[in-house]
């Protein structure tokens, strides 16, 4: 039997305010914690390094004219160890290998598919791989995907 899993705690990388204050709830809703939000390459550049977030949820198109990538990019090179998940209404945009990134959520977010790709995710970060069928809400990128069964 599983352990119960500690709260995750999360970055959002959304340039939308109602977008992100959305995400946010919904966060909240699965006993997570936001514990930082930007809108921009810019805002993500002036987090704190000592954050360590377990999972970001980044958008591609962002405030000031910045992209998703590059923030994807950033988070790899600052929290290595963070699952990164490209928020988009255009999954069709992403890179073939993923940017670098763990998986895609498709906008407009339900609720419910929000919920079930966070519990998906709580147990690939808390106790890998996941027990649960991947949900419809969240599309893993090929290398996560793998390597959850090596």
């Amino acid at each position: 039997m599983k352990r119960p899993k500690p709260p995750l705690n999360i970055l959002i990388v959304e340039d939308e305010p109602l977008i992100a204050m959305d995400m946010e709830m919904m966060v909240e809703d699965a006993g997570h914690t936001v514990i930082a939000e930007a809108a921009s390459l810019y805002d993500a550049q002036d987090l704190e390094d000592d954050l360590k977030p377990n999972i970001a949820f980044v958008d591609i198109q962002l405030a000031r004219n910045t992209s998703g990538l590059d923030v994807s990019k950033l988070i790899q090179q600052r929290w290595p160890e963070t699952i990164i998940v490209f928020v988009t209404a255009n999954p069709k945009i992403i890179p073939e290998d993923f940017g670098g990134a763990h998986g895609v959520m498709p906008k407009p977010l339900s609720h419910s598919g929000f919920i079930a790709a966070m519990k998906y995710l709580q147990e690939g970060v808390c106790d890998p791989p996941p027990i649960l069928q991947q949900p419809n809400s969240f599309t893993a990128s090929p290398a996560f995907a793998a390597s959850w069964n090596d």
